[in-house]
């Protein structure tokens, strides 16, 4: 220890050590900014047809491939992707996804329907995709708990 001071001393002045540590304070603060950011704009990024969906206790959906939305909206328009379609068109739109189509059973429909519609209108849009063959249609439900 003698040694030490004393060739510290014989230089006549004083070393810093390296700092080893890394100060990750403001990594914490970017990664806490960027976390509120995608909180914020995740909702956003969500389908543009606004549907107020009913509630089911039924779990998520498998989402390997992007399915076809199918949406009707609180006023009965029909949707296909976003798109207006007729309700007289709507026949000819689902035979031609079938045929586009290379699965067996079509593609993946996801019926998405505002919960103020009447049964007889959502039956309607359900019986046009049995009639174009589409069998492999899912009915799209908020995730929480049913009364």
């Amino acid at each position: 220890m003698a040694m030490g001071v004393h060739s510290s001393a014989r230089r006549g002045r004083s070393r810093r050590a390296p700092v080893a540590e890394i100060n990750v304070t403001p990594l914490v603060d970017v990664m806490l900014v960027l976390l509120i950011i995608f909180m914020v704009a995740a909702p956003l990024l969500v389908a543009g047809v606004p549907v107020d969906l009913p509630e089911s206790r039924a779990g998520a959906l498998d989402q390997e491939q992007g399915p076809v939305q199918l949406s009707i909206d609180g006023q009965g328009a029909i949707f296909l992707d976003e798109e207006p379609v007729a309700a007289s068109a709507l026949p000819a739109r689902l035979a031609a996804l079938r045929a586009a189509s290379t699965e067996g059973g079509g593609p993946r429909v996801y019926l998405r329907a505002d919960r103020t519609l009447d049964y007889g209108r959502v039956m309607r849009v359900m019986g046009e995709l049995n009639r174009a063959r589409l069998t492999r249609v899912a009915l799209v439900s908020t995730g929480g708990e049913a009364d």
